[in-house]
């Protein structure tokens, strides 16, 4: 005979719906919370909620195994079956305390089931996978607790109508938290750790309104965060997206990186990080243009980026675009190891930084008002050509690989590259082939 269920629980209200939030063990959630498509008699729920739980469980699964700051959300689970009865509790307080404890029992009670009773996930189902596979491989999480929202099913026509609307509407509403929220609040993510110190201590980019950290700031409080792309007449030099992104890219090879771990590296290893990435932010300020004096010598931002009337004598390393190619040439010449870091600078150093000017003209499309006006083209293809270019530029390896760039350049922008082959091919290393 099946054994009696006991969960504690508040019952709860919202809408016409009547709900309990319990608390279960992992290892209870692990062996009596199942998939819907494990139910039996109900394949069209089951087809509706089991959404491809798949590989981004091993993330979560991993992070239940290696954090010890691990945390989850509320599961949801339908309750289907097992005669479920709500027992409510009262508390007896002494004289003393009755004052202090008075209508904090409400709702409280216990869940109880037959046990013949199913549960399955509406919502958490990858966390459902994760917490499964993770208890297999180490037991001794079992012990540990997370809240689960249980929701009445009844296997009707309306009874599945009415969970059906329920999931829709759980999955319709959720909101995963941003690129940029992550970025703001992670403390694990050693790179968006490393992200928020530079906007907090490097002296260039910790400066006010140097990075845009949010696009609205409400009277209410309320607060969005940038996006990745700045208007043209913008104070700001980029964007915290962007920041992040350029600080993957030349901070590869960081100590913190040494560990693959979804743990938060150690507090050395994240300060050494910090000083090894504001060195090179510096360094890559200088080189690209001397963005960083020239920024700070002009009277506005917008006289960097885009002089009135002279748009295309503005500064390429301060487009948001432009800086992200920068940092994944500098990354893969350092990958390669075809360049050191001291000659990469040197190198960038020596382009010229105008918008209109190679290699910086592939993200730069001219308009009727003349030479020196014109629009940003960052699409896809321009991005890409304008990271090639910067390959042959400052660290190409062979001749085809100039070849094809120079190709690229013509069929995309309808011109021939004003850099001639001859000149490239020179920048060669010694006994490079084709």
């Amino acid at each position: 005979m099946p054994s009696k269920t006991f969960v504690p629980a508040f019952q709860a209200q919202v809408g016409n719906w009547t709900y309990y939030t319990c608390l279960m063990s992992y290892a209870q959630v692990a062996r009596e919370i199942m998939f819907a498509h494990e139910l039996g008699g109900n394949q069209d729920l089951g087809t509706m909620i089991q959404r491809g739980v798949g590989d981004r469980t091993k993330q979560i699964t991993d992070y239940l195994l290696t954090n010890d700051n691990r945390f989850l959300g509320a599961i949801i689970v339908a309750v289907w079956g097992g005669d479920p009865n709500y027992l409510p509790l009262e508390m007896d307080p002494d004289a003393e305390n009755q004052a202090v404890l008075a209508g904090i029992d409400r709702n409280f009670g216990v869940l109880t089931f037959d046990g013949t009773q199913q549960f399955f996930a509406l919502d958490g189902q990858h966390r459902l996978k994760a917490i499964k596979d993770a208890v297999k491989r180490s037991p001794d999480l079992g012990s540990e607790d997370i809240n689960v929202i249980v929701v009445p099913h009844f296997n009707t026509p309306e009874g599945r109508r009415r969970t059906r609307r329920l999931f829709t509407n759980i999955n319709r509403n959720a909101k995963t938290t941003s690129q940029q929220e992550n970025i703001a609040l992670d403390e694990d993510d050693s790179f968006a750790i490393l992200t928020r110190r530079l906007l907090d201590d490097h002296e260039f980019i910790g400066r006010d309104k140097v990075v845009l950290v949010f696009s609205k700031v409400g009277n209410d409080g309320e607060l969005v965060l940038a996006q990745r792309s700045i208007n043209a007449t913008s104070p700001v030099w980029s964007t915290i997206g962007v920041l992040y992104d350029m600080t993957k890219e030349i901070g590869f090879d960081l100590p913190c990186t040494v560990e693959s771990s979804s743990q938060r590296a150690a507090d050395d290893l994240l300060d050494q990080s910090y000083d090894i990435l504001d060195k090179r932010f510096k360094d890559l300020l200088d080189a690209c243009g001397s963005l960083r004096k020239r920024y700070l010598a002009a009277p506005s931002p917008r006289d960097v980026r885009a002089p009135k009337g002279r748009d295309g004598s503005g500064h390429p390393f301060m487009r948001p675009a432009v800086q992200i190619q920068v940092a994944r040439v500098v990354r893969h010449i350092l990958e390669q190891g075809t360049l050191e870091w001291d000659e990469i600078m040197k190198r960038l150093a020596d382009l010229d930084w105008r918008m209109t000017a190679t290699p910086f003209s592939s993200m730069w499309i001219e308009t009727p008002d003349g030479p020196k006006q014109g629009k940003m083209a960052s699409g896809k293809d321009h991005t890409d050509l304008l990271y090639n270019l910067l390959l042959v530029h400052i660290a190409p390896r062979t001749k085809s690989q100039i070849t094809r760039a120079l190709r690229s350049y013509a069929e995309l922008m309808k011109s021939k590259y004003p850099v001639g082959q001859e000149e490239l091919f020179s920048l060669l290393p010694m006994g490079a082939d084709d």
